[in-house]
Order: C-alpha cells, then structure tokens, then sequence
C-alpha cells in the first residue's frame, strides 16, 4: 500500500509513478503451500504478471528508492511499509484440495463411478447433493425420478464442496471409469465465503476443463450459481458477478451455460420460503422449478433420448 499523505513535490510525483507500476503487481499468482494451481480457461483467467513483469516493477522501485530525497527516505524508514512490492495471496479456489470430512462420500462417488454405467452426471454441493434426499425440507429425490429417472445417474454432489474440493475429487477418481453423454454443474456458493468473483470464476473455469478432459465426448451443462439469501444481499451482486464471467465459457458445443437463477425469485427479487426455507437449498419445490427449467435443453444435450 502506498501512502502519500506525508510527501510532496518530488517525491509525491515519484512515488505516483512508481504507484502506477505497482498496481500491475495486485494480482500476481502464487500456488499454496502443497498443491499445484490446476489449468484455466483464457476466458475466465485473471490478468497475472509474469516474472520478468514484477522483477520491471521492483527495479524501479528500488531506483526511486535509491535516489529519494533525504526527506522521503527518513518517512520510508519510519515507515517501512510504506511502499512495496507485495505479492497478493494465491487463488485457493484453483487448487485441488479436499476437505477431510469428505472423504467418505468421495469414496463412495468413486464406487459409482467404477460401476462404469452412469450416463449423466451432476457434479456440484449440497445443492446437487440434495436431489437424492427423500424427505426433509430439502427433498429432491421425486423430482429427479420424476424427470430423470429413466437415465442412469451419478450424482456426485457433496454438500458443503467447494471449486478446489470437485477438482481434487475429479483428479483422484471420480473422473474416470464411466462416460456420462452429459454433465450437469452447479458450484462456487461455498467459495463466496473466502473468494472474490473473479476467484471463483476461475475455479469453475478450471472444473468445466477438467471435466472436458476427463470426459472428452460428454456434453457439459452449466449453470449460473444460483441466488442466495435476500434481495439486495452482497452476495448477490458477487453471484451476478462469477455468472457474468464464466457465461464465456459457453460454446455452444462441447459446454452450455445456463443461468436458471430467476425462475426461484419472486418480483421483488426475493426467494420464497417455499422455495428456498433457508434462502440457499432448494426445497422440493424448488427442485422442480430447477427441473423443469432444465428439463429441454439437458434433454438435447443427452441425445434427445
């Protein structure tokens, strides 16, 4: 951060240029500690500077630095933060990784997909996770029997994953041993709580290409991040922000995007309790109203069958 409350004339005009430099720098990439960041697609990759990008930056820096003034370089040093070059935190959302209480549900999405029959897979949270409960105020189970039942599914939808979870999950397993004709996903809700839009958009980004590799004739639908909480919630405007960015993603061959996230509310941009009770997890009706939404074109993208 730079602070120039303290500084005038020359050095304020320096310390602006040298600002100017920085800002290139806010999204410089590092991987986490123990995990490799997976492959973007361009269209929803952040502009990063590379290393020769940075090293411009910090030269220069270290110029205005030696041939400050005497006045300037007494308030860096009193404040040694004042002016840096910092390299922001790396995009977990990107990196494989799964949480420790998901592992048995992972091991029993990897016995489905040993089964090597399943010709449809939803892939997603507790928001697909939940198509298979029978009852409940989250009961999606009729719905999908109803309008789905005649295909054989997968559904590998773990309630509380996250972007950085179904990579890691695809990547050990559950990408392999069967060849769905479609895929269905919905992610990213959970990674609003520790991830930017832009963040989040790129480890959606990365699921749909390690879908593509993973099931190279399957055809991918997917959707907006649904909406969450009341009309007017930040959160709202970060969902609209992810759905704007990955609709790039949409090919109209091999990945189709669809944001279905309207059919929920109501005119005042509010989810019905009857809905969504607790404003984030379809109840049964809402799983209809999701169905029937999809229902055509998830239809055509099985083969019309």
């Amino acid at each position: 951060m730079i602070h120039e409350r303290c500084l005038s004339g020359r050095a304020t005009r320096a310390l602006a240029v040298v600002a100017g430099l920085l800002c290139a720098t806010s999204l410089v990439f590092a991987a986490p500690q123990g995990g490799a960041p997976a492959a973007v697609p361009e269209a929803v990759s952040i502009p990063r500077p590379d290393a020769e990008e940075v090293g411009t930056v910090r030269s220069s820096l270290e110029e205005f630095l030696r041939t400050a003034d005497p006045a300037t370089r007494e308030v860096l040093e009193r404040y040694p933060g004042m002016l840096e070059v910092s390299v922001p935190r790396a995009n977990t959302a990107i990196v494989p990784n799964l949480a420790p209480q998901f592992g048995a549900k992972h091991e029993q999405n990897l016995e489905v997909a040993r089964g090597g029959d399943a010709e449809l897979l939803l892939m997603g949270d507790s928001i697909t996770d939940f198509w298979r409960n029978t009852e409940g105020a989250f009961a999606g189970k009729s719905v999908l029997d109803e309008y789905f039942g005649h295909w054989r599914i997968a559904n590998f939808g773990i309630a509380g994953d996250t972007t950085e979870g179904v990579l890691y999950r695809l990547a050990n397993g559950e990408g392999e041993g069967f060849s769905p004709r479609a895929v269905m996903l919905m992610i990213g809700t959970n990674n609003t709580r520790r991830n930017t839009a832009a963040e989040i958009a790129e480890g959606i980004g990365a699921v749909v290409l390690e879908l593509r590799d993973d099931f190279p004739e399957a055809k991918i639908l997917l959707l907006g991040v649904f909406p969450r909480g009341r009309a007017g919630d930040p959160v709202r405007g970060t969902i609209a922000e992810i759905n704007d960015t990955i609709s790039r993603l949409h090919d109209g061959e091999s990945v189709h995007y669809l944001d279905i996230g309207d059919a929920f509310l109501d005119a005042d941009g509010n989810i019905p309790a009857s809905v969504m009770s607790d404003r984030l997890h379809p109840s049964t009706e809402g799983y209809r109203i999701w169905a029937e939404a999809v229902q055509e074109p998830l239809t055509a993208l099985m083969g019309g069958e």
